[in-house]
């Protein structure tokens, strides 16, 4: 059997050595036909009978989750149910079966395709991905369609324990990956995905090693095939030789006692060598993912990105009492930590706005604060619910994607509108409450003494900041390679803008996946970075990275980092940093 390796975009970290499990996509096994009219009916009533059977499948799957699961996965699990309910799921492919006389497979994946296309016209990362949600429940109806039946293998023997089952599929949805949770399940690799499909963030809370991304990995490799993953690297080994095999698993036990030790850090401070303290944030996007927060000893919470209390709602905007509820209940889950609410970040072409959307681009289109302005009524119902819950904690305001000085001002005075509506109202909350911006733009970067005279701290988000930096789309698995962190440019920006927050004596935090990456922590702290905020199945790592730094050493480095414009260079004296 011949070794072969495939590179993709890593999504959870660690190592995973096992057997080839392959999971074919139902789509594969549609066939298209057209209903005689005298049967319209029936084939609408056998949909609606597979709409209901999923429907079932979620509640069951949702009922079962054991006690110390994961908070996401409850949460996937209800989007996908509220996904299976909208009328773009539940309606349109009856119009379709009544209307073309498909049978109900194909008039299910004309529907599929048709809003597949819509999301993939949406810039943001984030939400394009969502198309792969819509995808995975159709996967789940067409499956009771055809009554194929999830092939899943017998529960762990001890034979199977001694060789784990790695998932490989086109693509993967979180309620699947419950189905394996019991059955030696311990990685899984897709063709689609990035870094943030809801199946990569399950994959991280699972802790479990992950690569998608991986294009033709489930037509290349074969069932019960030797499989490693690198979830560190992104890369995937079929068939390693035994030399290979022996390296990685010597790796894995490594790293799995490396793992083991990081639990004892969870209430230790995050100090570094020489008494520099530094804090250490979650992102969240609901309010049940401050229970891990805390769980991995989380300060508080860096970003809460509010879209998700948006999205899955069949275009029903939340009400100013449901944001407020949910707000209150994470501030009240934090106790007393402080939690940054990030103001609705959201594309141009997205599931909130039904009307007509003809952006050549919606990337440098009507998203985020720019749509919040240009719907101030929106905006200021979630200012409100955002202040009213300040009355409950420390609660800070982060507002995206500023880019001009009268969009600064156009959102403090609505801040101040919100406050005023509140006041007269006799509603309670924090005067106080800090206003700060997202720096994810490099015209944002360029510009920061615009900036720090208007707002009480910064956040940089890197992942926009270097797609915009770069002209870059990471998720794009055609030019993820051109995506760099350690590109000079970027380090510029984002080492202006600590600088510049020093200068001014305000905070600066980086929300971005670099404040996650322990390679490039100590290039953070280097720069003066004292506020990181990540996934907090990321936060224990950092600290440890904190811990063992010294920042006198890393100094000297930093200097030569930041004068260089040759990547080797940089990449080598960041490889270097690790070793001080």
């Amino acid at each position: 059997m011949a070794s072969f390796t495939l590179h993709g975009i890593p999504v959870s970290r660690g190592i995973a050595i096992g057997r080839a499990h392959l999971l074919a996509p139902a789509a594969l096994d549609v066939k298209h036909y057209l209903v005689a009219q005298e049967q319209i009916e029936a084939e609408v009533q056998r949909l609606q009978n597979a709409i209901a059977t999923v429907h079932k499948e979620l509640q069951i799957l949702w009922n079962e989750l054991p006690k110390d699961a994961p908070t996401e996965l409850g949460a996937f699990i209800d989007v996908h149910a509220l996904i299976l309910s909208d009328p773009m799921i539940a309606e349109a492919p009856l119009d379709i079966i009544r209307s073309r006389h498909y049978n109900a497979e194909w008039a299910l994946l004309t529907q599929i395709d048709e809003l597949s296309a819509q999301f993939d016209e949406i810039e943001d990362p984030y939400l394009r991905e969502r198309k792969a949600d819509i995808q995975q429940v159709a996967e789940r109806v067409l499956k009771v369609l055809l009554g194929t039946e999830q092939l899943l293998p017998k529960a762990a023997t001890a034979d199977e324990l001694v060789a784990q089952m790695i998932v490989v599929a086109h693509d993967i949805s979180p309620a699947d990956m419950l189905q394996f949770r019991d059955r030696s399940f311990i990685g899984f690799i897709t063709d689609v995905g990035g870094q943030n499909s809801h199946t990569a963030i399950v994959a991280r809370s699972l802790d479990i090693p992950a690569a998608v991304g991986m294009s033709q990995a489930s037509m290349l490799i074969e069932q019960d095939d030797w499989l490693i993953i690198d979830g560190d690297a992104g890369v995937v080994i079929a068939n390693p030789s035994p030399l290979v095999l022996e390296q990685y698993r010597e790796r894995q036990v490594a790293m799995q006692r490396a793992r083991k030790k990081l639990g004892k850090l969870k209430k230790t401070p995050a100090v570094t060598k020489c008494g520099t303290p530094v804090t250490l944030l979650a992102n969240i996007e609901l309010p049940e993912d401050c229970a891990f927060a805390l769980e991995s000893g989380a300060s508080g919470v860096g970003l809460f990105r509010s879209e998700f209390l948006f999205m899955g709602r069949a275009h029903k905007i939340p009400t100013e009492d449901e944001q407020f509820e949910a707000y209150r209940n994470t501030v009240q889950s934090m106790k007393g930590r402080v939690v940054t609410i990030r103001t609705l970040d959201i594309g141009a072409d997205k599931p909130l706005d039904q009307a007509d959307h003809t952006a050549l681009n919606p990337a440098l289109g009507l998203r985020a604060i720019r749509y919040c302005l240009a719907e101030p009524q929106l905006f200021l119902t979630q200012l409100r619910a955002i202040l009213r819950a300040s009355a409950f904690g420390k609660v800070r305001i982060l507002i995206p994607m500023l880019a001009h000085a009268f969009e600064i001002d156009q959102s403090l005075a609505m801040i101040a509108q919100a406050k005023a509506s509140l006041r007269e109202e006799g509603v309670k909350f924090d005067d106080d409450v800090e206003v700060g911006a997202m720096i994810e733009i490099p015209a944002a970067a360029l510009a920061l003494p615009m900036f720090v005279k208007r707002m009480d701290f910064l956040s940089i988000g890197t992942n926009d900041l270097i797609q915009y930096t770069l002209a870059i789309d990471r998720v794009d698995y055609e030019v993820a390679h051109l995506y760099n962190p350690l590109h000079p440019a970027v380090l510029q920006l984002i080492s202006m803008t600590i600088a510049a927050g020093h200068k001014a004596g305000i905070d600066v935090a980086v929300c971005g996946e670099m404040a996650g990456d322990v390679k490039l922590t100590r290039l953070l702290l280097g720069m003066g970075l004292r506020e990181f905020s990540m996934h907090p199945a990321q936060l224990l790592a950092v600290k440890q990275e904190i811990l063992n730094s010294d920042l006198g050493l890393i100094a000297p480095q930093m200097r030569k980092i930041m004068r260089s414009m040759e990547p080797n260079v940089i990449a080598e004296a960041v490889q270097q940093l690790q070793l001080m």
